[in-house]
């Protein structure tokens, strides 16, 4: 069977990652968080002081920084999918907290550290049998993927949903905190310059404000396989 590039863009907190990687799963695909990757450079500029306490980014700080940053998925057989390391270190954990997630859009900005994760994140999916979400999949990294989808849902959905997932990993914020946080990502997500959080004229759209993961699961594993056996 014919293994092809599967490529889930949507806003924050949409369910990206939980849907791709139970298709990558179930297909034996790899999954691809690109999401993470972003996650780490923005953990590597933290600490090294690259943000202030003001949230203001060096952003020639980081430009001269990147040869410094090397990552890598480690694939973790207990949890069965791949956790992000940087420099050799996992830090699936620390890349997951609130702080990083204040300030990832702020990273994903740079011309610089896009051009270098979108080159890496190409060279994974070259041979296929891949599913990648983020941000930017389908318009910009994999424009060619075979099958692309757009996850939306509203904001009060998407809130609720990060606010449990944080509280479930011990992390001390507020709902409104956590809506703030989607707002803003949502705003610079859209508006920067470089690989605009935007649909894929070809992408088909799921709305998942009232849907399960189950629903979401079956529709989606569907017209992959309609795909495939076309």
């Amino acid at each position: 069977m014919k293994r092809i590039r599967i490529a889930i863009d949507g806003l924050s907190a949409s369910g990206k990652s939980t849907l791709a990687q139970g298709l990558a799963k179930s297909l034996n695909y790899l999954y691809i968080d690109s999401g993470a990757m972003y996650r780490a450079v923005a953990l590597f500029a933290l600490r090294e002081k690259l943000i202030d306490r003001q949230g203001q980014l060096d952003e020639a700080g980081l430009t001269a920084a990147l040869d410094r940053v090397f990552l890598t998925f480690r694939f973790n057989p207990v949890s069965g999918r791949g956790e992000m390391c940087l420099n050799g270190r996992n830090v699936e954990m620390e890349i997951r907290t609130h702080e990083v997630s204040r300030h990832v859009s702020l990273i994903a900005k740079v011309s610089e550290v896009r051009n270098k994760l979108v080159r890496s994140q190409q060279q994974m999916a070259e041979s296929g049998g891949v599913v990648m979400d983020g941000r930017d999949i389908g318009t910009v990294v994999l424009p060619d993927a075979e099958v692309k989808f757009f996850m939306t849902a509203s904001i009060e959905a998407r809130a609720q949903r990060r606010h449990l997932e944080l509280q479930k990993r011990g992390r001390k914020v507020t709902l409104d905190e956590v809506t703030a946080n989607l707002t803003e990502r949502d705003h610079i997500d859209s508006t920067r310059h470089h690989g605009p959080l935007k649909k894929a004229e070809d992408a088909i759209v799921i709305d998942n404000s009232d849907l399960s993961i189950e629903q979401q699961f079956e529709h989606m594993m569907s017209l992959v396989q309609d795909h495939l056996n076309g």
